[in-house]
């Protein structure tokens, strides 16, 4: 007789025991969560009571034929708002994206035409729960996660005191880690890059829409350093993000690389937090982490992993808006109002101009809107622009730092042009007999001189 191998047994001991228990089969009938206690012969309470037990045994499109040969028949029924329900209900047991989306536009009918109901806040809370189900992890498709953020949020906002808010805190806690894991990988990307601002306006977004987020403190020391790498003009950035670490979480693992820096800083070191530390410490004793299995299948598995999700703490309850970077030179114009650019925009009264003049588009770049002035030139953007790199009798213009630093090959490159031109320009001065006319220098960019780029090294 051949014997058969050990894993075979237990795949089948496997297969007969769920067998056993019924688990995915059909026959198993799983009890419906709201039906009507009446005990009525009422024509539409018998035709409902079919309804339900077909919802029962899986059998979803029968369900809903007679729930609608119910609510046609006797539209004036004390029962409409529990078929209403059960329609929904049936879709949502069915699941599959079909199935999922009809269920989520017949909860939002039945929360719109009876909000007072208790089972509205079960509508919203399984509306958010639909998104929840469909989210993917935070380097895939975001789309669901930011769905159930918003549903997750409507639950808490409409129905405050339901037994379903808690529930849906947990889950909005959730998603909130996903979608802020999402930011901080794409920060991460940035700065192992070297475009430290655009890593630091991930970072900065991370930690202050998502302060929850198991990885914050992480986001805030690699904010500090991005801060470090762009240059000592934004040293009080730096500042504010390392106090925010030794602060607001003072159980980090670079609580004492912050001090240290902040010491080296000659900044005040602040106190940590009581309640903060309160709070890391819960956090920190019941993460759920993954367990071999969901290691083994984590990968293959477009589940995200929300064991590391906080656990306590009020979620991010509004989103705000990504702020303009630091990096972003702000000035204000004559008028004394606030703005981000110097460039000015103004109405040219004959649009004529525009066909006739040599350009009448370059006089009101600065707010000079003159038929004098019409053509006479190129009016730069800002101080700086086109390789200017100070102003008219003022000091040195500072160049904001660049998410482009100049590579090596490319310093190399514009070295060989400019030994190109000297020596051109020296052939033809000793051809003349004479002093020829210096060459015309080839315009600096920012991005194409290393003193442009102070921070920023030489990218191989």
């Amino acid at each position: 007789m051949q014997r058969r191998h050990p894993f075979f047994v237990v795949v089948a001991s496997s297969l007969a025991v769920l067998l056993f228990c019924g688990f995915g089969f059909p026959f198993r009938r799983k009890k419906y969560e709201n039906p009507i206690t009446k005990d009525t012969l009422q024509p539409d309470k018998v035709l409902y009571d079919r309804a339900i037990r077909n919802i029962e045994k899986g059998n979803f499109e029968v369900a809903r034929l007679t729930l609608n040969t119910m609510i046609n028949t006797y539209d004036t029924s004390e029962f409409l708002a529990k078929a209403k329900l059960a329609i929904a209900d049936s879709w949502y047991r069915e699941g599959g994206a079909h199935g999922l989306s009809q269920a989520e536009a017949e909860y939002k009918d039945f929360i719109l035409f009876y909000p007072n109901m208790e089972e509205s806040a079960e509508s919203q809370y399984k509306v958010c729960n639909i998104h929840y189900k469909q989210m993917e992890k935070a380097d895939r498709d975001s789309s669901q996660a930011i769905r159930a953020e918003d549903e997750c949020r409507q639950v808490l906002v409409q129905f405050p005191n339901s037994k379903f808010a808690k529930t849906a805190e947990q889950l909005l806690r959730n998603t909130q880690e996903v979608l802020a894991d999402k930011e901080y990988r794409a920060g991460d990307f940035y700065h192992h890059k070297g475009s430290f601002p655009a890593a630091a306006s991930r970072f900065e977004f991370v930690t202050s829409q998502y302060p929850l987020y198991s990885g914050s403190d992480e986001a805030l020391w690699q904010l500090a350093d991005a801060y470090k790498r762009m240059g000592d003009r934004f040293e009080n950035q730096e500042a504010s993000a390392l106090s925010k670490i030794v602060k607001d979480y003072p159980l980090s693992e670079h609580v004492d690389g912050a001090k240290d820096r902040l010491t080296a800083m000659k900044r005040p070191i602040p106190q940590a937090d009581p309640a903060a530390y309160s709070r890391m410490k819960y956090e920190l004793e019941n993460q759920k982490k993954p367990g071999f299995v969901s290691k083994a299948f984590g990968v293959v598995s477009g589940k995200p992993d929300t064991g590391f999700a906080a656990k306590m703490g009020t979620p991010a309850m509004q989103g705000i808006r990504p702020v303009i970077p630091v990096s972003v030179p702000v000035t204000a114009p004559a008028g004394g109002a606030s703005g981000v650019s110097d460039v000015v925009g103004g109405v040219v009264g004959d649009t004529t101009q525009l066909d006739t003049a040599k350009d009448a588009r370059l006089s009101s770049q600065n707010g000079t809107v003159a038929p004098s002035a019409q053509g006479t030139g190129e009016n730069k953007a800002s101080v700086g622009a086109n390789g200017e790199s100070a102003a008219k009798g003022g000091a040195e213009q500072i160049v904001p730092p660049t998410n482009h630093p100049a590579t090596a090959k490319q310093i190399k490159e514009y070295e060989a042009l400019q030994k190109k031109a000297a020596a051109k320009a020296a052939k033809a001065a000793k051809k003349n007999g004479g002093a020829a006319k210096p060459a015309a220098a080839t315009p600096a960019t920012p991005a194409a001189t290393p003193a442009a780029t102070p921070a920023a090294k030489p990218q191989q």
